[in-house]
């Protein structure tokens, strides 16, 4: 039975911080940050317009000895540091015993396979940094988000490891070896049983669609969280949580019943029939899950906890021009030309979730940031004689997808936004578990 939700100052510090997606869920879910750590310059631009305050020289070096001075636990109300730099320069000593939860995606380059069989390690994966953070910080929990391809059977032994090693960060590598050796002492350390519960975490790793929690975004990733093994959280409640509560197959039904119409009453029949058709006859059990958003919710205006939003004002056919014509209003909601359709790069489709969100200027390869439109033309080829008239998704609706709020900023031209957003974690999606962990955390206090 989880505790019902207690008013507690619960902190968090963010490594990777990137575009801010992780982050604002993790504080929408309560918890209240103490530290933001960013490398890229266009992100680092995004969080200060947003949410954090850059440390200056004169704030981060003592000036009678030149020496860097120890950053300040920010209180309640007080503007949130961010360290902008290389994670491997920052100290976080200073939060021992202070952070309810360490959150962050540490970049994780792709591998070779030869180089991993040989032990030889990309040097910008930062999952060792994010260990070192758990060792001088020693929070309660840690989240860490990742991509799916780390799952995959090639490299299930190295991955492996990354959750041993998150499970004994304490158990330090030897300069020097190998992973193979330190993942040996790793595994000996966990069947010796000896490593105090303070100075280890239990590990779930979660695989995710992002568009089963309610994100209008078909996007596959791992979630894996730890809590500190002497709070004795209760792990079994704790997956309960995270079960899915959107699905596909509600869509689906929602689709054929009318419902998801009655939302978008002025969908032209064509597209409602053209839809409907694309259904499949066998349509599987959706266990009382609500209907996955769509691209089209997200446009029109997404209902989440009762916070609705308006819909986006269409972008005419003949301003894709790159021109902001409102730029006192909706900010990156600016057409732009060029979008193609072709074999491998087809675009989004209105009534289903969005494809994934990549970082690249316009989501490509794969047409990730081209939409089908509800307009069409005149097409003597096409068995219907129309065609859909298509064109690439703006910023401001690619951040909808994301579910970043409207008023969020962002930093640089369209391409580095896009890559902030490709980077990002959706923001919903970070509050889902990140609500999730409040609860265990509430949970366990309350039997302790």
């Amino acid at each position: 039975m989880v505790a019902e939700h207690i008013a507690r100052d619960r902190t968090s510090v963010e490594l990777f911080a990137g575009g801010g997606g992780l982050a604002m869920g993790v504080e929408r879910a309560g918890f209240r940050p103490l530290l933001f750590n960013e490398f890229a310059k266009y992100a680092c631009e995004t969080l200060r317009a947003n949410i954090a305050k850059r440390r200056k020289a004169d704030e981060t070096h003592d000036p009678s000895t030149g020496d860097e001075a120890p950053l300040v636990i920010p209180a309640p109300g007080d503007d949130i540091p961010l360290v902008e730099g290389d994670v491997q320069g920052l100290d976080m000593a200073y939060l021992n015993g202070r952070v309810d939860v360490l959150a962050g995606g540490p970049p994780c380059q792709p591998f070779s396979l030869g180089g991993v069989a040989k032990g030889d390690e990309d040097k910008r994966n930062m999952f060792p940094q994010m260990f070192r953070a758990v060792r001088q910080m020693q929070p309660k929990a840690v989240i860490c988000e990742n991509v799916r391809g780390l799952l995959r059977p090639s490299f299930k032994p190295y991955f492996d490891y990354i959750l041993r090693e998150l499970e004994f960060p304490f158990v330090e590598r030897v300069p020097g070896s190998s992973w193979q050796e330190h993942d040996e002492a790793l595994k000996a350390a966990k069947e010796r049983g000896d490593v105090a519960a303070d100075k280890r975490y239990d590990v779930v790793m979660t695989p995710v669609n992002a568009a089963d929690y309610g994100v209008p975004q078909i996007r596959n990733r791992i979630i894996i969280v730890a809590f500190r093994a002497d709070l004795a959280v209760d792990l079994d409640t704790f997956r309960k949580m995270l079960t899915p509560q959107y699905s596909e197959a509600a869509l689906f039904r929602s689709i054929l019943n009318g419902e998801y119409w009655e939302r978008h009453k002025k969908v032209p029949k064509h597209v409602r029939d053209r839809v409907t058709a694309g259904i499949p006859k066998n349509i599987p059990l959706d266990n009382g899950t609500k209907p996955w958003r769509t691209l089209r919710d997200a446009i029109e205006g997404i209902d989440v906890e009762g916070i609705k939003l308006p819909p986006l004002p269409p972008i005419s056919w003949k301003k894709l021009d790159r021109v902001d014509y409102d730029p006192d209003g909706l900010r990156y909601h600016v057409g732009w030309p060029g979008a193609r359709i072709y074999a491998g790069h087809t675009p989004n489709e209105y009534d289903r979730p969005a494809k994934t969100v990549k970082a690249g200027v316009h989501g490509v390869p794969g047409g990730e940031s081209v939409m089908l439109t509800d307009d069409r033309e005149p097409d003597p080829q096409s068995p219907t004689g129309f065609r859909y008239k298509h064109r690439y998704m703006t910023v401001r609706e690619t951040a909808r997808v994301m579910t970043f709020p409207d008023k969020w900023q962002l930093a640089g031209p369209r391409g580095e936004q896009m890559r902030q957003l490709g980077n990002a974690v959706p923001v919903l999606l970070g509050e889902v578990f990140a609500k999730a962990v409040a609860s265990a955390l509430d949970d366990a206090e309350s039997r302790a």
